[in-house]
């Protein structure tokens, strides 16, 4: 199952004066969020563990490690067990009224600041105010799910 696809963002209204990366930086925040809280699947923790390994030193930024151990695509292999019952949640499920999921209002609001979706500056900086966020809707799931 495909999640996102950072060319269904750039391929569509994107801003000019954006590299096509910058639409891949909401993606590859997520899934950074998830290596770093041991949600990846099978396939980072032992075919791309040097990618893995570089990105938790970090010493690429987390749209740099997306781009190259995931090819722009956040899918199912990219979870394991948990993090694909969270992603499905809160990745994909409508959040209210204004057909955001819970994740990208969560993400909007996080970066009110920003021109757009797309210039969330890819950065370290960005990653930790995000972060906290995405780990209070892990706690909340968890406390549903339980």
């Amino acid at each position: 199952m495909k999640y996102d696809d950072a060319s269904w963002h750039y391929g569509g209204t994107f801003p000019d004066d954006l590299p096509n990366s910058a639409g891949a930086t909401h993606i590859a925040m997520f899934l950074t969020w998830a290596a770093l809280n041991d949600l990846v699947g099978e396939l980072h923790r032992t075919e791309l563990q040097t990618d893995l390994a570089r990105l938790k030193a970090r010493s690429i930024t987390p749209t740099e490690w997306f781009l190259s151990a995931c090819d722009e695509k956040l899918t199912n292999e990219d979870f394991n067990e948990e993090g694909n019952a969270f992603a499905s949640y809160y990745y994909n499920e409508t959040a209210d009224s204004s057909g955001l999921t819970h994740y990208f209002a969560d993400y909007i609001s996080t970066f009110p600041n920003v021109e757009s979706l797309y210039s969330v500056p890819d950065s370290w900086a960005s990653f930790d105010q995000l972060a906290p966020v995405i780990d209070r809707r892990l706690t909340a799931w968890r406390s549903k799910v339980g």
